[in-house]
């Protein structure tokens, strides 16, 4: 079969595509069918040794075969049941008993997604724990903060990593919680009464679901709620939009016309111009996220079902779940790279923040003018503001020209000394890293 998606062949982790393939995908069909004969066993439904039976006869089954029997059919999940029938001996009859489609199909899928979030939730702590140590180890390395894209104050290199460890903890949070929801099994039967296992419904669908490790959720109609997707789906294209941002923080400040951070990773940067070093992977987190964020409107759109239950969801969830899962998966594998090459120009970070010739510093004399003078904040900021044009414009300091102004005769040497010292004006930067430290350690904790 021709490579048509790129999931197949360039994005996502091996492990990952492994999970979502269409082999691993029927063998969880079939080990949630031997899991019902299992609780009709225990119910006394169906001999014992059955479920076992049908552990051993399902061994071998290919995707192909199940179509072959689906070509005639015209249904996937009856046409498994045939073929697990056809295998399984006297033990074949009790196969799917009672079950219907979505029992098989969300239960599998719930295995699949536990299985697939175990993966995204560990490459998600290395991303947060990578940026903990980064943090800690430039805590100390000032450089320009920016807002709007305009130098702003100053900020160090720490504490801006540290906002994002802090966000993604946050994220990490979100998907423990939403876990809880997604992962379980459904196994109710045609409308969710349990009707043809009578009196040993509860007793089936917990025996069945024990044996697969999954809580159940209380009451369904033929399928799980479709809010449960939905809400992972949209707690995963926030996690996008986080590494996202991050991503883009590394593209602009890797720009040639701010070069505070390399993340050289030795690769042709264009097929045409040498000098070229393109921040490729950055890149590549920010394309896919447009498409996890796409994939979440999807989601949203796949809730609403006639009844009981229509097949609408059934394609959508076919393309939706597994794009959904490989896209952050390579998401995550390209931010763990971005982290292992993220190397700082102090030089440069030094020389930005003397570009607008202490304006940078600006809020601190004014601050200063109003707590030491008899000068109100907004002729303060008024007059600074005219102080630092013309300093960037004549190529002057800032403290050159508020000495020269006369209107600051107020602020004495140790005054203007202090506010031109960006590494002075750093607030309460170190105790707000150290809270954000704690409030990660508590996040990951949580699952």
């Amino acid at each position: 079969m021709p490579d048509i998606c790129a999931f197949q062949y360039r994005y996502s982790s091996e492990e990952m595509r492994r999970l979502w393939s269409r082999e691993n995908f029927l063998m969880k069909e079939i080990l949630v069918e031997a899991s019902i004969v299992r609780g009709l066993e225990e119910a006394g439904i169906a001999p014992a040794g059955c479920w076992e039976r049908v552990i051993k006869c399902g061994r071998g089954i290919t995707p192909q075969e199940v179509d072959e029997v689906e070509n005639s059919l015209g249904h996937e999940t009856a046409a498994l049941a045939k073929v697990l029938e056809s295998r399984c001996g006297p033990c074949g009859k009790y196969i799917h008993l009672g079950a219907t489609s979505n029992d098989i199909i969300d239960t599998a899928t719930a295995l699949i997604l536990k299985e697939s979030l175990g993966i995204v939730k560990g490459k998600l702590r290395s991303v947060i724990e990578g940026l903990r140590r980064k943090a800690s180890l430039y805590s100390d390395i000032v450089m320009v903060g920016r807002t709007h894209g305009q130098h702003a104050v100053p900020i160090t290199l720490g504490f801006k990593l540290m906002n994002y460890a802090y966000e993604l903890s946050r994220s990490y949070e979100r998907l423990c919680s939403a876990e809880e929801r997604v992962t379980r099994g459904k196994l109710a039967g045609a409308v969710g009464t349990m009707a043809a296992w009578g009196a040993a419904g509860l007793a089936v669908e917990d025996s069945a679901l024990s044996n697969l490790g999954l809580a159940g959720h209380p009451i369904t109609t033929q399928v799980a709620p479709r809010d449960g997707y939905a809400e992972l789906i949209a707690v995963l294209a926030i996690l996008a939009g986080q590494l996202d941002r991050f991503a883009l923080e590394v593209r602009e400040l890797s720009r040639p016309e701010i070069g505070e951070v390399e993340t050289l990773h030795g690769r042709v940067g264009s097929s045409t111009m040498p000098h070229k070093r393109n921040p490729a992977v950055a890149e590549r987190v920010s394309g896919i996220a447009k498409l996890l964020r796409g994939l979440a409107v999807t989601a949203l759109e796949n809730i609403p079902l006639m009844h009981e239950r229509d097949l609408t969801n059934s394609s959508a969830e076919r393309i939706m779940l597994p794009h959904t899962m490989l896209a952050i998966d390579q998401m995550l594998e390209d931010t763990v790279r971005l982290l292992e090459a993220f190397t700082p120009n102090r030089e440069v970070m030094e020389k930005n923040l003397r570009m607008s010739r202490g304006g940078i510093l600006s809020e601190c004399f004014m601050v200063k003018a109003v707590l030491k003078g008899d000068m109100g904040r907004f002729k303060a900021h008024q007059k600074l503001s005219e102080l630092t044009q013309k300093a960037v414009k004549e190529g002057k300091d800032l403290v050159e020209l508020i000495k020269e102004s006369g209107e600051f005769s107020f602020l004495n040497e140790e005054d203007l000394a202090s506010c031109s010292d960006p590494a002075e004006y750093l607030g309460s930067y170190r105790e707000l890293m150290e809270r954000a430290s704690r409030y990660v350690d508590d996040a990951l904790r949580r699952c």
